[in-house]
């Protein structure tokens, strides 16, 4: 695996390298010595997928607050997303900055979000499902998240929004004090 540093501190692109034959390739996922060697966390609790029917979905921003807060590893492997974190530490350089990147089911690439920040996505195609690891179990009282589009952050989606849950729709605006999470 190939592991390249973001904006966002903390947050990693994982490429996965392919080994290929005849028959097709086989790369790794998840490694747990390779993400220890990284610094990076290595204790898996619990793997998700989510599709999403319609281009132009948006789910997020979601995150979990401390205790359970979680780093994910996200990984689109059908169609694409633009893919989305935003920093809510506040003691980070990178505080209340996003990035994003878009991830496709045809290249080998998934996105390392640390802990303290929040996650959402896009679809750029239809019927594009994720694969996600995280290293805390979801507990719906710590669940928590920004407004895709908070001026707070200012995230530049690249499509019009088509489909969104009225609870992603819903969440207030970002203030520093009532958002540490």
């Amino acid at each position: 695996m190939k592991f390249t540093d973001t904006p966002i501190e903390g947050a990693v692109i994982i490429e996965l390298e392919k080994h290929e034959d005849h028959r097709g390739y086989f790369a790794r996922g998840f490694c747990k010595h390779e993400f220890k060697a990284q610094g990076l966390a290595h204790d898996i609790v619990q793997c998700n997928f989510s599709e999403s029917r319609k281009k132009g979905t948006l789910r997020g921003m979601h995150y979990q607050v401390k205790p359970h807060q979680e780093v994910k590893m996200i990984r689109c492997i059908r169609g694409a997303i633009y893919d989305v974190i935003v920093d809510l530490r506040t003691d980070s350089p990178t505080y209340k900055k996003w990035f994003g990147l878009n991830l496709t089911d045809k290249h080998y690439k998934m996105l390392y979000a640390p802990k303290g920040v929040a996650h959402g996505f896009q679809t750029i195609e239809d019927k594009s499902v994720i694969f996600y690891m995280v290293t805390e179990f979801y507990n719906q009282e710590a669940e928590g998240g920004v407004r895709w589009n908070d001026p707070a952050f200012n995230i530049e989606w690249p499509l019009k929004v088509t489909e969104m849950s009225e609870k992603d729709r819903s969440f207030p605006d970002f203030k520093d004090t009532e958002n540490e999470i």
